[in-house]
């Protein structure tokens, strides 16, 4: 069988949490969000994780939480560097913004993955989805069968700001549609999200793409060839702050019929650290966690 790999994006700094989010503590052992992700997949079968980097965060990351990481996976790195490009293009003056999801992802390309899972460092998604993603990655799928582990958008919000999610269509248990939006805000029970200077609301019952993707390694060359599409179009308009989005890529898969994408349901409550006020949260869950049993008091 070719074994899964755990992707874990993690080269983002967290501008809007002020600091380095992967490798804050979420309990009173040293623990990251990001342990408790390699926890749960570690017991739903991965045994390789691949850690999507930058060369500013290296040491901070390896010391930490790849050294704890080490001790039970096979464990390799990639960095995700501004000057990653395709084929003759450069990084524009004065531009210090990373390229997004999709261009994290592209640079596993030649890092011999297999099929693979793919989420955010500072993310907590519990252990349903890994067990899902798993099952999908290992299961049989067949060269342009994919998969998203997609949550109710309720369930997903800070009461701290604003946050970006992808909304999903789903049809017969298949992804149809996915469109990114870059600020929700939580509103009672649902949330509204605004666009320029207008404001949209949502129920709460959506279905969001946390960025937990399932992918085949087939993936990488469609994502490399995309991004010189993408540039060639917004370095014209934006060339400072565009973003190549993985939800891009998602629409294109369906659009274009080039693979299905599953859409497996996650009911967990997401934990995240946004921002910094969602820290005592995220450590506030944690702790009820451990008092139910869910996780032991050392990983």
């Amino acid at each position: 069988m070719n074994e899964p790999t755990l992707a874990v994006m993690a080269a983002g700094m967290g501008s809007r949490f002020g600091g380095l989010k992967q490798v804050a503590s979420v309990d009173d052992f040293g623990n990251a969000i990001i342990d408790f992700s390699l926890y749960d997949a570690k017991k739903a079968g991965f045994k390789k994780v691949v850690f999507i980097i930058k060369h500013e965060i290296e040491d901070a990351f390896k010391s930490s939480v790849g050294k704890r990481a080490e001790a039970q996976f096979e464990v390799s790195y990639v960095f995700q560097e501004l000057d990653v490009l395709p084929e003759g293009f450069s990084v524009p003056e004065g531009r210090t913004k990373p390229w997004g999801t999709g261009h994290a992802v592209m640079c596993l390309l030649g890092a011999g993955t297999g099929p693979f899972a793919v989420i955010n460092a500072d993310d907590f998604y519990g252990a349903e989805a890994f067990d899902e993603i798993y099952r999908f990655l290992s299961g049989g799928r067949r060269d342009g069968e994919h998969a998203m582990v997609g949550y109710l958008l309720r369930n997903t919000l800070t009461e701290n700001g604003y946050v970006s999610r992808g909304i999903c269509e789903t049809r017969d248990g298949l992804l149809t549609g996915i469109r990114e939006r870059t600020h929700i805000e939580k509103d009672g029970d649902g949330a509204v999200f605004r666009e320029n200077e207008d404001t949209y609301a949502l129920s709460g019952a959506e279905t969001v793409s946390m960025n937990f993707w399932g992918f085949g390694s087939e993936i990488l060359e469609t994502l490399w060839t995309r991004f010189a599409a993408f540039l060639a179009k917004e370095l014209a308009v934006n060339p400072l702050s565009c973003e190549y989005y993985l939800p891009s890529i998602a629409s294109a898969i369906i659009d274009e019929d080039l693979g299905t994408i599953r859409a497996l349901r996650c009911d967990a409550q997401w934990h995240g650290v946004t921002y910094k006020e969602d820290l005592p949260d995220v450590k506030a869950a944690i702790a009820r966690m451990r008092k139910e049993g869910i996780y032991p008091e050392r990983l």
